[in-house]
């Protein structure tokens, strides 16, 4: 680590549970966000201003006057640009120690389960069930794990599901894909500016916790978030035996 970094990461390394060898470990991780919005951009932020080395952002969207209103890696000037590069320019910007990979497409298939496997971590911030169902498939594959966020009106939710423990559930084992739960989009339902900041916040939190180490992360739990009444439940998840995705073959 060079005396840069040791400069620039000394509050982390002063914490006994992260320390010099923690801050390595997040150098030396890759973590790949899905979904260069709400929450992706906070998500994104504090992944870069925490040192880990490579940030994959996936996205196939332009920035556009509404998405300003919680989308803080965006600024009016890039209005029209691509997410993913508007957000590319602004994680430089606060660390250009790192590299960030900025990917304009919405990956599926072969393509997605390489981009998931190449990954330390992988962040879903997208917003819809189509490509939340897509990612988990990728992780359980690829034994790589996924912090899943969700924000809409004064509503958020956060849980971890961890393939690499054979007793976490996976994101279909809570919302199966035959459930047939829809889509809601926040252009047409709204969301409250300031909660997309605090979910993303949180999967930086459980990202960089499962990148170095720290125990527990939030697999086998669901955070849900009222936001008029700042109040948080926590519901516990178990993993469905027979679930589709990652029941044994």
């Amino acid at each position: 680590m060079t005396d840069d970094q040791l400069l620039r990461y000394s509050r982390h390394i002063l914490l006994d549970e992260i320390g010099i060898e923690g801050q390595q470990r997040l150098l030396a991780a890759h973590a790949l966000v899905i979904g260069a919005g709400g929450l992706g951009s906070p998500a994104a932020l504090y992944l870069a201003a925490s040192g880990v080395g490579r940030i994959t952002l996936v996205d196939d969207d332009d920035v556009d006057l509404t998405n300003l209103q919680r989308q803080i890696m965006h600024t009016s000037a890039r209005v029209g640009q691509a997410k993913v590069d508007s957000g590319r320019q602004a994680l430089l910007e606060i660390n250009p120690g790192i590299d960030i990979v900025a990917l304009r497409e919405r990956a599926a298939g072969a393509r997605l389960d390489a981009l998931v496997s190449a990954a330390s971590v992988v962040l879903d911030c997208s917003d819809n069930f189509a490509t939340r169902h897509a990612v988990n498939r990728a992780c359980v594959a690829a034994r790589v794990p996924l912090v899943s966020g969700a924000a809409l009106r004064f509503d958020g939710q956060l849980s971890v599901f961890d393939a690499r423990d054979p007793v976490s559930p996976c994101y279909a084992c809570l919302f199966p894909e035959d459930a047939g739960f829809e889509d809601v989009a926040c252009s047409s339902m709204g969301v409250f500016a300031p909660l997309v900041g605090v979910i993303g916040a949180m999967q930086a939190a459980e990202a960089l916790k499962l990148l170095i180490g720290i125990a527990p992360s939030l697999a086998g739990r669901l955070l849900l978030l009222d936001g008029r009444a700042m109040q948080w439940t926590s519901i516990g998840i178990a993993r469905n035996a027979a679930c589709p995705t990652c029941r044994p073959p």
